[in-house]
């Protein structure tokens, strides 16, 4: 019987982006499911019942959720052109910078685009010295992975290539100055121009328009807040 899997993700979420990518690098057929995080479907409140969030993967009748756990559970399954290294320092090396990126960039990059004032300089600020820890792992070296181009880092942490930039250009700012980030912006043209990785990313102009328009609705959601604590206090 031919092994099952599906993928449960939302069509801009970089933590699924990561799941797509390492099944297609490792030649791993599987069924996408869409999912609205919005309206979330009884089939995900079901298979990630703990966070009910995307991405899961199902294969045959084992559930996985976590990206990065994700991550390391396919590559341990299907084996061919493995993703971590096979020393365990590496391996564990790897894994940090995996996390040290979902928990220090994508947060401050993020944070970047809609806040205000001071408020806002400190997350650039604060993104730009995360930025300058990665660029040093990765200066001197084609890929985090040496020269695997589809190392486990270049998977979990690709996507700072494709949404950092569309980030600059909602909050018309400057994140990879290629003059002070020059080993991040070599190494985001050269994970950009992988066909493996152009179509499986999704359309600019649709992500960029609904990123306005979650912004957007931060922005009213905060008002209505300030209003709110107002009359409170009147």
């Amino acid at each position: 019987m031919a092994t099952k899997v599906k993928v449960l993700g939302v069509w801009c979420s970089p933590f699924v982006f990561r799941v797509v990518w390492a099944l297609k690098l490792k030649g791993v057929e599987f069924e996408y499911i869409e999912e609205d995080i919005f309206n979330k479907s009884t089939r995900l409140l079901e298979l990630n019942p703990v966070h009910k969030k995307v991405p899961v993967l199902v294969h045959d009748d084992k559930v996985i959720v976590e990206s990065l756990v994700i991550l390391e559970y396919i590559d341990e399954t299907w084996p061919q052109d493995p993703l971590l290294p096979q020393d365990p320092y590496e391996r564990a090396m790897a894994r940090f910078w995996a996390k040290f990126a979902d928990e220090k960039l994508m947060q401050t990059a993020w944070k970047s685009t809609w806040t205000k004032g001071e408020e806002k300089e400190d997350a650039l600020k604060a993104t730009k010295e995360v930025l300058e820890k990665i660029e040093g792992e990765l200066k001197g070296k084609s890929y985090f992975g040496g020269e695997n181009k589809y190392a486990y880092l270049e998977v979990a942490i690709g996507w700072i290539n494709y949404l950092i930039p569309i980030w600059e250009e909602i909050a018309s700012i400057q994140f990879l100055d290629p003059k002070r980030f020059p080993a991040i912006t070599a190494w985001k043209s050269k994970f950009l121009d992988n066909p493996l990785i152009k179509e499986t990313l999704p359309p600019r102009e649709k992500l960029l328009f609904y990123l306005h328009e979650r912004i957007k609705q931060r922005e009213i959601d905060a008002t209505i807040r300030e209003l709110a604590e107002t009359k409170l206090e009147n």
